[in-house]
């Protein structure tokens, strides 16, 4: 039996059949043999194996989409952080075992192997993150599913610390190819911009005259559901230049010249979010989210129209969902397709667009909701502009009927806000072309209502839902804490794998002494493999029986990396002042990106450093704090150091994380959460026993009052000696010996506006951290309370999520068993077979 007839047949692998498949793609596709190849070598022929196993049931789940009339999800999304795919496909399928005996004989491991595939740099933290989950978990509740993004050359960037500052290199994690995908050349739709529009008027059918076009080449990877039972796929486009170069002017000798079009055009999939300080990175930005939204609407009108005949039934068969504002061109494209490409009149072209697309909003800050200057809009997508200025005075003719005199109404609700410079406001526009507008947690969706979508909600009531954000449990218990879900399993059974509600019956177990202590040995074992990463990489020697104290996330001011790092040279004080008090014994663990333009979130990053070497070097502490970052922060990094945290910091001022999913992942491996009433914490909090939350700070509410009346720093410094002797420390340059003014500006900022309320919520922020303290001095207490974190977090399984955007979003029925029923399924087969 070959590989292939037997992945056909649902047979149990045979390791030898898998061992021959993996020999033939080492010497066929690799070209090497079995005693010169590396161990990426090996990978990339094990991924090549794996991957022939996937690609029958790949195909045949696309297919069933079509022959079964089954609506699809197109998920839209700039990021998609998906991470190694190795371990997580072989998981998925249920081949480990066969994966191990199949390699053991050639003398390769599969933890070796797996360690040298790169991470896909497709993204900087949870929104692409949240993406990935999304896929995996649509295929394994057989959602029929397209992600659509961008293939970036380079992705976000490779994070080098050099004296405690961030510098970003190229990420160049395709150098070796990436085993997994499909290249596609044969779907390289056009994509066009600049030029001119004819046509008398802008609701009718038009001709857009471009002025240049870049081909846009579709890269396909399968996404493996739980247990293999289904398959979505993620296709990322890249861009290619219609001309390689230009021969007239090689020839003459402008050989740097003649490849100048190439690599301006040729930009748009090199890096994730390039600066945008100048024009120039504005206009690439604003390419890249027209340049993969037209790609991907070409793409599934074309698929749509092959099978169904006409644009009229888009809605019934397809859910397009837009992951943020960044897609929110897509809008426009679509009435552009419809109305110009297919002549459909421009009120038909409306409710086949607005039926079409979902709008998940990510973020409550105004910047992150995106805004285009006209002049740029109009000089790059003209007839996009076009159909812009139509949706907008539609929108505001309804608007002034249903609410005649209140211009401040309608200026609130236009899509283009009338200030110096006029723009367009993305999130508006994403908001009035869907049917549905989501949040990410109950507090957002609550904060959408009443702030930044306040007027939007009025003249469109009822399309704002709730949908709580939700992790893969299968990569981050299953796949990123093994030793846990082996306890887990002896524990409890297998049942859990498929069911993440089955976690419920460990809270009686939190109560026995004796799983406790095998719990608290797995968080040990997990410690100590971060301890020995630190110190490989950083030279610095940590306690494994030390609180691992972590906040790991991208570096930004509302996510008060700085509080914490205020109230960590506050502790260093206070350990200095009396070091008999009862302190419990701490690393500090910091991971994260700082945008390359965003320079306060630098010289966070460096003030880290800076506290990090006068902390980890001086005596007087005896051990009992330490602060490291670790560099480069990706999905890889967090599957080591989510297994190993016992504090999870999710601190960030209360009402502007929209949700978090990094709060969910550590709960979930057991970490007690020190944290603000914000985003899903809330939730996690109305879920959990009181007694593993250590919540803290003003709430959403009062954050909002005290900006309303310009309340500063100032009175929360003078009332806290603490804070006042860090900040003078920090003035006076005792951290920064080489450079004393480096922190003053920081400094400034915190005793004046103090807009993220560091200083205001400095005081409680510290009697929280001390009541953990307190309880990890009981360690049994603690322990305890750690099992009932991971017992009551089945809630934020992303399978739920899915189950929600399918039932309020979508339309698309979903049944909550079906991994349940494959896993039975599995087990008779099994059975059957006689194990």
């Amino acid at each position: 039996m070959t590989l292939e007839t037997e992945a056909r047949s649902g047979a149990r692998r045979d390791p030898a059949i898998l061992r021959d498949a993996i020999i033939r793609k080492l010497t066929y596709d690799v070209g090497r043999s079995q005693n010169a190849a590396s161990d990426r070598e090996w990978f990339i022929a094990t991924a090549r194996a794996v991957r022939d196993l996937i690609v029958d049931r790949w195909m045949a789940t696309t297919r069933s989409a079509y022959e079964t009339g089954a609506k699809q999800v197109y998920y839209l999304s700039l990021e998609f952080l998906i991470g190694r795919l190795l371990r997580d496909n072989i998981d998925n399928l249920g081949l480990t075992e066969q994966v191990n005996d199949a390699l053991a004989p050639l003398g390769v491991t599969l933890e070796r192997i797996r360690m040298v595939e790169h991470d896909a740099a497709l993204g900087n933290g949870g929104l692409g993150r949240l993406a990935a989950c999304f896929m995996e978990s649509m295929a394994s509740l057989g959602v029929p599913a397209f992600g659509y993004g961008i293939r970036y050359d380079h992705g976000l960037f490779r994070q080098v610390i050099v004296d405690g500052w961030q510098h970003e290199y190229p990420e160049d994690w395709l150098a070796y190819g990436n085993p997994w995908e499909f290249a596609k050349p044969e779907i390289c739709p056009e994509i066009s911009f600049g030029g001119w529009v004819e046509g008398a008027v802008a609701d009718e059918p038009c001709v857009w005259r471009p002025d240049e076009q870049v081909h846009a080449v579709a890269y396909d990877t399968p996404v493996v559901g739980w247990r293999g039972r289904s398959m979505t796929t993620l296709r990322l486009w890249s861009a290619r230049a219609p001309d390689p170069l230009k021969l007239e002017a090689f020839n003459r000798g402008d050989h740097v010249g003649a490849l100048a079009d190439r690599v301006r055009l040729e930009s748009i999939s090199k890096v994730l979010y390039p600066g945008d300080e100048t024009p120039s990175g504005q206009e690439l930005r604003l390419r890249q989210q027209y340049f993969f939204t037209s790609a991907a609407l070409q793409d599934l009108v074309r698929r749509h129209l092959r099978v169904y005949g006409d644009l009229a039934s888009l809605p019934d068969r397809v859910a397009i969902q837009l992951n943020d504002t960044h897609p929110a061109i897509a809008i426009a494209e679509l009435m552009r397709i419809c109305v110009d490409l297919h002549q459909l009149p421009w009120d038909e072209a409306w409710r086949i667009t607005r039926g079409s697309f979902g709008y998940t909003n990510h973020t409550l800050m105004p910047e992150a909701l995106e805004s285009w200057p006209v002049a740029l809009m109009e000089r790059l997508l003209p007839r996009h502009m076009q159909i812009i200025y139509v949706i907008n005075a539609r929108h505001l003719e309804d608007v002034r009927a249903r609410f005649p005199g209140d211009d401040a109404l309608a200026a609130s609700v236009s899509l283009i806000h009338e200030n110096a410079e006029r723009r367009v406001r993305m999130g508006h526009l994403a908001f009035i072309g869907s049917h549905r507008v989501n949040g990410v947690s109950a507090l957002h969706t609550d904060l959408l209502r009443r702030t930044v979508f306040h007027d939007l909600d009025r003249v469109a009531p009822g399309r704002i839902v709730g949908i709580t954000n939700g992790i893969t449990f299968r990569r981050w218990l299953h796949q990123a804490n093994r030793r846990l879900c082996t306890l887990i399993e002896a524990a409890i059974g297998p049942r859990f794998r498929d069911d993440p509600q089955a976690l419920e019956e460990l809270v009686p177990l939190a109560e026995d002494a004796g799983f406790r202590g095998d719990f608290a040995l797995v968080k040990r074992l997990n410690k100590q493999a971060l301890a020995e990463t630190i110190r490989g990489e950083l030279g610095i020697a940590v306690d494994p029986a030390a609180m691992m104290d972590v906040q790991i996330k991208r570096i930004h001011e509302y996510k008060r990396q700085l509080l914490n790092l205020l109230e960590t040279i506050a502790l260093a004080d206070a350990i200095r002042a009396d070091p008999a008090a009862g302190w419990a014994p701490r690393v500090k663990v910091f991971a994260g990106k700082a945008a390359a333009s965003y320079h306060r979130a630098k010289l966070i990053i460096k003030l880290a450093h800076d506290v990090g070497a006068v902390v980890n070097g001086d005596p007087a502490l005896g051990g009992l704090l330490k602060v490291v970052f670790l560099p480069n922060y990706n999905v890889s990094a967090a599957e080591l150091i989510v297994p190993a945290a016992d504090l999870s910091e999710q601190i960030s001022t209360a009402g502007m994380e929209a949700s978090g999913t990094g709060n969910m992942k550590l709960a979930l491996n057991g970490a007690l959460t020190i944290g603000t009433r914000d985003g899903a914490t809330v939730e996690i909090a109305e879920r959990v026993p009181k007694e593993t939350m250590f919540l803290f700070g003003l709430s959403a509410e009062e954050v909002a009052e005290r900006r309303a009346r310009g309340a500063g720093g100032w009175p929360a410094i003078a009332a806290s000696p603490r804070l006042a002797a860090v900040l003078e420390a920090l003035e006076q340059g005792a951290y920064s010996p080489d450079d004393p003014g480096r922190y003053r500006d920081l400094v400034a900022s915190l005793r004046g506006p103090d807009p993220f309320m560091v200083a205001a919520d400095f005081e409680a922020y510290w009697a929280a951290q001390r009541r953990a303290d307190r309880l990890w001095q009981d360690r049994s207490a603690w322990v305890r309370a750690a099992v009932l974190n991971t017992a009551n977090m089945a809630w934020f399984s992303a399978d739920r999520t899915i189950a929600e955007y399918a039932a309020e979003v979508w339309n698309i029925p979903v049944h909550r068993r079906p991994l349940v029923q494959a896993a039975e399924a599995a087990a008779a087969q099994e059975g059957r077979r006689g194990g």
